[in-house]
């Protein structure tokens, strides 16, 4: 737990109000897209395993610490791959300590210069990002990249960028429109495949959601390469927020897309957050905590608002799937309340309280949020309780 809460046994609680993990997995829009399977060190890529998110450190990479610490940072947030900038010497002579010490696998992001590519294999790194539109004789240089990459298990991303695309694609469309994006990639995705090196994943990004998705869409109907899903520069936190989750969801709501990144101009860390929110919403990914509370109107007798932030503040950093609903008034609030594991039902200055469907109790407004996140870590405990149990039995 986050908030530093501690908790016992309490298995009669779990007995009492029948919570846990759904027999069944949870529904999704559409199966995934059947890809070809890579690892990038530890991590599995592709159909065949969970989607991954991923996330770029913001330090210079030759400040060892700083970025080993903000990867700490990504890792605790729940971050499966990091990526690090290399466009200089003296961050390619960083890459081994980094690639040796982060806790999850390295990408190194390589732009212009061939030589950090091989630097980058022979530290050790998970993976090496290239971009194809602005590496100077690319195109010469894959069959010794390839050998190299395969020589050490390193993976490759084919990173293709609406902002860094190849002139001469750039004069035969007027412009990155999906067409050159997807034209760029399956040409080098080509190189590498004569050269038999087969493990590497595509992105096509562009900092319209319009256009890559248009896109991703194409290229998924070319080949069974893994994709990267991304918006380039997709802006500040609110605006690249919405404009990465309309993209990612128009994408993966197909089944198509294999790793993404929320690109923000904001700290790292809510990259990973938005991109792990995207994916429990589509039930790509294991639901954690989710607070379902109403937008408030004229029938709220309660002050929903801090209600609901008070409630969230309360309970963040807990890792169980709990679903909470704070509801502020007659309307939707029981209904909402009853399909929640926990939740409350607002109105005349007081709350009904709601453990699965069931009414447990009725408080004063004053004692709403403190008596939720009361029974929240009380369920939270049951719930734990019997994932530890069930551990003990497999062990065993």
């Amino acid at each position: 737990m986050g908030n530093g809460h501690r908790f016992g046994s309490n298995l009669g609680l779990m007995t009492s109000i029948g919570l846990g993990m759904p027999a069944l997995p949870p529904p999704v829009l559409a199966p995934r897209r059947k890809t070809r399977q890579i690892k990038v060190g530890s991590v599995g890529v592709g159909s065949d395993h969970q989607i991954s998110v991923q996330s770029m450190t913001t330090t210079l990479t030759s400040d060892i610490n700083s970025t080993l610490q903000q990867i700490a940072e990504l890792t605790a947030a729940g971050c499966d791959i990091v990526r690090v900038a290399c466009p200089s010497t003296d961050d390619a002579e960083a890459l081994p300590a980094i690639a040796a010490k982060s806790q999850i696998p390295v990408i190194a992001d390589i732009h212009f210069q061939p030589k950090y590519v091989y630097a980058a294999i022979d530290a050790g790194c998970a993976a090496v990002r290239v971009n194809p539109g602005n590496i100077r004789q690319f195109d010469d240089q894959v069959k010794q990249i390839a050998k190299a990459a395969k020589d050490r298990g390193t993976s490759i991303r084919i990173g293709v960028n609406a902002g860094s695309l190849d002139k001469r694609l750039l004069e035969k469309y007027g412009k990155a429109t999906p067409e050159a994006l997807v034209e760029s990639a399956v040409w080098e995705a080509g190189l590498f495949e004569e050269h038999d090196f087969h493990d590497f994943k595509i992105s096509v990004k562009h900092s319209d959601p319009v256009v890559m998705v248009r896109a991703y869409e194409m290229l998924a109907e070319r080949g069974d390469w893994p994709l990267h899903l991304g918006v380039t520069e997709a802006g500040p936190a609110f605006q690249g927020t919405i404009k990465s989750a309309t993209a990612f969801g128009a994408l993966l709501g197909r089944g198509i897309g294999d790793t993404i990144r929320v690109s923000l101009s904001a700290p790292p860390v809510e990259e990973v957050k938005v991109g792990l929110q995207i994916l429990q919403s589509l039930n790509l990914r294991e639901r954690k905590l989710e607070i379902v509370s109403c937008p408030s109107c004229g029938r709220a007798q309660v002050d929903v608002y801090t209600l609901a932030e008070q409630v969230t503040a309360g309970l963040e950093g807990m890792e169980v799937p709990l679903r909470v609903a704070v509801m502020g008034c007659v309307v939707n609030g029981p209904g909402e309340a009853r399909e929640a594991d926990l939740g409350v039902a607002s109105g005349n200055g007081k709350g009904q309280i709601f453990v699965k469907g069931e009414v447990i109790k009725t408080v004063p407004e004053s004692m709403i949020v403190e008596t939720l996140i009361e029974e929240a870590m009380r369920i939270a405990e049951g719930m734990e309780a019997v994932e530890g149990a069930a551990a003990e039995v497999s062990v065993s």
